[in-house]
């Protein structure tokens, strides 16, 4: 029996690797600009074109790469960056490993021109699919200019797996943002197909927050500075007040190297514990220090992940760091009682009569003069006090009385005797009870939120918020699919300001925008006009319903087409729903429950929510 067991040609084992490496785009992106990093570069260029499909080209002026250099560089396992397996617990550069070009070189089109400082001439670089054409001299300015054409071009499969421009693009966005982030003694420029995205100069590290994540954030920042022994975290946090509940701006450096660290992020999230509604996450950007031997960061392919050999000391010294910020802040929300509903407490204002009884004021009042020596400054029938609330003992003691018989006979099983009637009650308070025809409670309100009715089975409570957004988002698709989306021009076309990786996003978006009856107009920069708004969507806020859509699509790629419709659909509807805490009429809540109760799924939302809860006669009863 012949041998089996064969070597891979190079080529092969190349591609094989690539794909831990290279996924798509954007760690074509993250890996040259990492290399650049390290190079000691001052100033790199991105420049994309079909989302890096056709062309990713980065130009630094770092040191270079002499002829013979810049052909072992697209060699596996080359490195300039260690030389022994200790040096792995002393790294104090960004790549390591010798395999990211090579990677890139088996899985498209290179071109490479690079020139050292101390050299005349430069040298140009041609590889193919891991095959070296041409290498000849080249006059090029110092530094290194590579060109990545084609990607996955000989690999149809991995090709066929790249999202849509939009997605890709929103991608590299992401790795940029953390990339430029960190490194913000390093300019940078990105331009897609002709655009510039991005021109960020040098500056301090809010200077570069503020930069790609907009001026906006500048009065949100609450400074980090924690210095110890064994770590130091600088950087900055969120206000409580600006959590968010989706895509929350969460960055973690260590050593200036992105990492993703679920140990420390619930170190932060203990510090805002009590601060901020739960399922909202704080905005924070910080930045550790240790020593390199203190972490390991050869433990993933994308080396975002990282080992610390002190752990939980750095959780405490994290977690007691962000706390102490706030309290330095003063960051800490007020106390907010819930008023409604609630009965009124008089209080005694001083000089201040609370039933403003008619006194007659002695002309010959001397306050100074005693009670004793027989003036006249002390009349207690004249006193406010004993005009309030309660002066009247002997009606406050009668009314004591009243409530403990009351009480006393309940327990008995006995009706009190002067017990009055619920109606009644109601009728001395203005408030009047719903009836229907047959003279009986049809529907009550409860805290402007729930709509109460009687079930067969008990008592039948249904969210009034959730009622109504599905029953807009079932109208919504109804119509979206017939065609008959209809939408109103706005009169004073509200401006909303997004990021670039927001502004490509809905540049993806806006067949499906218009579908649901929106009309969006592009302006200078980031900015759009909002032109058209689907009918019903009056007086809500139509900035924060398009960024809600962005933002679950940055999460989640953009679906199929009909998933993005009905995700739209939905978004539009909830913000259109009658809000929680409206009070409603009686033939309001009449035609909401009857909306509710013809639609095919009136028990939950379309995200999965339940609308309708009933509470059994059982139940009830075994709490009374």
């Amino acid at each position: 029996m012949s041998d089996v067991i064969k070597l891979l040609p190079d080529s092969v084992a190349n591609q094989i690797a690539a794909g831990e490496v290279i996924q798509r785009p954007a760690s074509v992106i993250k890996e040259l600009v990492e290399n650049a990093i390290d190079a000691q570069a001052t100033h790199i260029q991105i420049i994309l074109k079909d989302a890096g499909r056709t062309l990713i080209q980065i130009i630094d002026d770092g040191v270079g790469m002499s002829e013979t250099d810049a052909r072992l560089a697209f060699e596996r396992h080359s490195t300039s960056k260690i030389r022994s397996a200790e040096d792995l617990f002393t790294l104090r550069t960004m790549g390591f490993r010798g395999e990211a070009l090579a990677s890139i070189a088996a899985i498209s089109q290179v071109e490479l021109r690079t020139r050292r400082g101390d050299a005349q001439l430069g040298t140009r670089l041609v590889i193919n699919a891991s095959v070296c054409e041409s290498q000849e001299p080249d006059m090029c300015p110092v530094g290194s200019n590579f060109m990545i054409k084609n990607l996955f071009f000989n690999v149809p499969a991995r090709r066929k797996f790249l999202k849509s421009n939009q997605v890709e693009l929103s991608n590299i966005i992401k790795e940029f943002e953390k990339l430029a982030l960190v490194n913000n003694n390093v300019g940078f420029t990105l331009t897609h197909n002709g655009n510039m995205m991005y021109k960020l100069t040098q500056g301090n590290f809010r200077q570069r927050i503020l930069a790609l994540m907009g001026n906006n954030l500048d009065s949100q920042l609450l400074p980090v500075n924690i210095d110890t022994s064994l770590v130091k975290v600088q950087g900055y946090i969120g206000k409580p007040e600006n959590a968010r509940k989706r895509n929350a701006l969460q960055f973690m450096f260590v050593n200036e190297r992105y990492m993703r660290h679920p140990y420390f992020h619930k170190a932060v999230m203990t510090a805002y514990e009590q601060l901020i509604p739960e399922g909202e996450q704080p905005n924070y950007f910080l930045r550790f220090t240790v020593e390199p031997q203190a972490i390991d960061v050869n433990i993933h392919p994308t080396k975002t992940e990282i080992k610390f050999e002190d752990e939980l000391p750095i959780w405490q010294i994290l977690a007691a760091g962000i706390k102490e910020t706030l309290g330095r802040f003063s960051e800490v929300p007020t106390i907010d009682f819930d008023t409604k509903d609630a009965p009124v407490i008089p209080a005694y204002q001083g000089h201040v009569e609370l039933h403003s009884p008619e006194i007659e004021v002695d002309p010959h009042y001397n306050p100074f003069k005693s009670q004793q020596q027989g003036g006249k400054g002390y009349q207690p029938s004249h006193s406010p006090a004993a005009n309030g609330p309660m002066s009247n003992w002997d009606e406050l003691f009668a009314n004591f009385e009243r409530k403990k018989r009351e009480g006393i006979s309940q327990a008995d099983g006995q009706a009190p005797a002067d017990l009055t009637n619920p109606a009644d009650d109601a009728a001395e308070e203005n408030t009047i009870l719903p009836m229907n025809d047959s003279n009986q409670v049809a529907y009550l309100q409860l805290k402007g939120r729930y709509i109460l009715s009687q079930a067969k089975s008990g008592l039948m409570v249904i969210d009034q918020h959730r009622a109504h957004m599905r029953i807009l988002f079932d109208r919504y698709i109804s119509k979206i699919h017939t065609g008959n989306m209809s939408s109103q021009t706005v009169l004073f076309p509200e401006v909303i300001h997004l990021s670039p990786a927001q502004g490509v996003t809905l540049q993806g978006l806006l067949p499906e925008m218009e579908k649901i009856g929106f009309a969006l107009s592009p302006l200078s920069g980031n900015d759009w006009a909002v032109n058209a708004i689907p009918v019903g969507l009056d007086g809500a806020n139509v900035s924060t319903m398009i960024n809600q859509i962005i933002e679950s699509v940055h999460e989640g790629g953009i679906p199929a087409k009909r998933r993005l419709l009905e995700h739209m659909a939905l978004t539009v509807a909830r913000a259109a729903a009658i809000p929680a805490g409206r009070p409603l009429q009686q033939e309001e809540m009449e035609i909401l429950v009857a909306d509710l109760l013809r639609l095919p799924e009136p028990n939950y939302t379309p995200d999965g929510k339940t609308i309708i809860t009933v509470v059994p006669m059982e139940q009830i009863t075994k709490l009374f």
